[in-house]
């Protein structure tokens, strides 16, 4: 795990210290805050190009009391006593739900910020590539990239090159996304020029280009997800699950008491280890570890659909009727095609906006996607949280591709250069180690085949948002695919999905966000 030395002043550090556990170390809590605080820092974060500790010295330490929020340590005591009763002698694991924690894990890389945000219950916020330029040093100096001596001096250079195509491009590609976005001038056109150009580069980006995310989860989702990271392959991994295990011991020990003994956590640690070897040695038995397909075109594929639209139906009439749902399906049956229709668009409703969603009926079918896109569109992907996601290693056996915009801002060129060094580093390393400590060295431009499993009600959400204006134009491009995919099989539900934007014109995708951002930030100012 990287440890990029940060220094404070003495002051500082007397700050920081009622409200931070491990000054000194990139993995560590948030204690004696409020909670609103806390939740402001971590939306803060994802926009603050500094560190989360930097972050409060420079904008929330002014309205955070010097002592902060304290607490009766006879009661702290007692609490502790009865949870580990109740957890630790009866082994109820919901009792674990029962209590959260703020972690921040910065200088990870783009490689682990996903085996990070995997688990599903808990909220995570990482710093963004649309906002967050990669063309300035580290504190200490050098690219923001993920450094191990074990990797060799051939992937310092290589990277240092990447970054440097990247530094080098970014002045270029900003001045030419000014020249044709023409504007009034304004702060929001500033940010939304520069997002433009950010976006557009961010396939250059390698894997192991680091970032900061801010976690915040209960003490049973920080149990499995330590237990995942010390079971992991990659050193990293190891060492941000350490990590954790320190950060949430300092503030609420009692949660992973059972990570460190042999007979729980070891034994579980030895079991995905096992689970994990028994996966690749029947991949190699069975001759899987590289497709026969020699297409490395971005796809999706609708592979397999569950429930028809008869079962929606019936499930969105559910919670209101009084008999059972078999006998739900059989009155619907008798409806004509228009009744159908008409059924479908009052129990879904007036939509205004996309947030406005229906009830837990859509539910009732599954889509299972397969989809080869490249790794920046998998980052946002990922993300969300009620569906399903598996992923493949990232290898550059499936290509990349170079914007057309890039092409137009004339940086084609420089942008193949990237790749072309990525990949040499990436066949080094993978001789030398293996394909997974390999993935550091891609770009973020090249593809890499992961399956997307969701209920209707997860896709209307996913591709409503992924679809909108505003998106990235390589996850925008697969949310209107899922789109058209489930039209061919589901119509009906394909139409209520109606806040889907279907405008694949050039943009400028963050003008209108930015605008309304603008807009908030002077009301509040006046």
């Amino acid at each position: 795990m990287n440890s990029v030395a940060e220094t404070f002043t003495e002051a500082e550090r007397a700050r920081l210290a009622p409200h931070f556990t491990n000054l000194d170390r990139p993995v560590f809590a948030l204690t004696n805050l409020p909670e609103t605080v806390k939740g402001a820092l971590f939306a803060r974060y994802s926009r603050y190009p500094g560190t989360l500790r930097r972050l409060f010295l420079d904008e929330f330490a002014e309205s955070v009391p010097e002592g902060g929020v304290t607490y009766d340590d006879a009661e702290g005591e007692r609490a502790a006593k009865l949870y580990e009763t109740i957890f630790l002698g009866y082994g109820d694991d919901s009792v674990a739900q029962l209590g959260g924690a703020h972690i921040a894990c910065e200088w990870v890389s783009n490689v682990l910020t996903k085996v990070l945000q995997r688990p599903r219950l808990g909220a995570y916020l990482e710093q963004s590539t649309r906002y967050i330029a990669y063309d300035a040093p580290m504190p200490g100096g050098g690219y923001r990239y993920h450094r191990d001596p074990a990797l060799g001096p051939d992937y310092e250079q290589a990277m240092d090159t990447i970054f440097g195509i990247y530094a080098d491009t970014l002045p270029r590609v900003i001045a030419w996304a000014d020249e044709s976005f023409p504007g009034e001038p304004s702060s929001a056109r500033t940010r939304a020029i520069k997002a433009k150009a950010l976006d557009l580069l961010r396939g250059v980006l390698p894997a192991s280009a680091l970032s900061h995310m801010g976690i915040f989860a209960t003490g049973q989702t920080y149990e499995q997800l330590i237990l995942h990271l010390l079971a992991h392959p990659l050193p990293e991994a190891r060492a941000a699950g350490a990590g954790i295990l320190d950060a949430v011991k300092a503030v609420m020990p009692s949660f992973v008491a059972r990570v460190e003994r042999p007979d729980r956590g070891g034994e579980w640690v030895e079991y995905l280890r096992e689970r994990d070897a028994a996966a690749a040695n029947w991949v190699q038995r069975l001759g899987l570890e590289h497709s026969s397909e020699v297409d490395d075109r971005p796809s999706v594929t609708l592979l397999h659909v569950d429930g028809d639209e008869d079962a929606l139906l019936a499930s969105l009439l559910f919670e209101a009727a009084g008999c059972s749902e078999e006998e739900a399906r059989i009155r619907l049956s008798a409806l004509g095609a228009d009744e159908r229709a008409q059924l479908l668009c009052d129990l879904v409703g007036a939509r205004v906006n996309r947030r406005h969603r229906p009830g837990r009926g859509y539910e009732a079918l599954r889509y299972r996607f397969e989809i080869v896109s490249d790794y920046g569109a998998f980052r946002d992907l990922q993300r969300h949280r009620m569906l399903t996601v598996q992923w493949q290693v990232l290898t550059p056996h499936l290509g990349a591709g170079v914007p057309e915009e890039v092409e137009a801002a004339g940086c084609g060129d420089d942008y193949r250069r990237a790749l072309e060094v990525s990949a040499g580093e990436w066949e080094r390393l993978a001789a030398a180690h293996d394909e997974r400590i390999a993935m550091y060295a891609l770009c973020l431009g090249y593809r890499i085949r992961y399956v997307l499993d969701l209920n209707a009600r997860e896709a209307m959400q996913l591709i409503e948002l992924r679809s909108g204006r505003e998106g990235h134009p390589s996850y925008r491009a697969v949310a209107h695919e899922m789109h058209r995919l489930i039209a061919s099989v589901h119509p009906a539900v394909a139409a209520t999905m109606t806040h889907v934007d279907d405008e694949t014109e050039p943009r400028l995708e963050r003008i209108l966000s930015e605008m309304r951002t603008q807009a908030k930030l002077d009301a509040l100012q006046s």
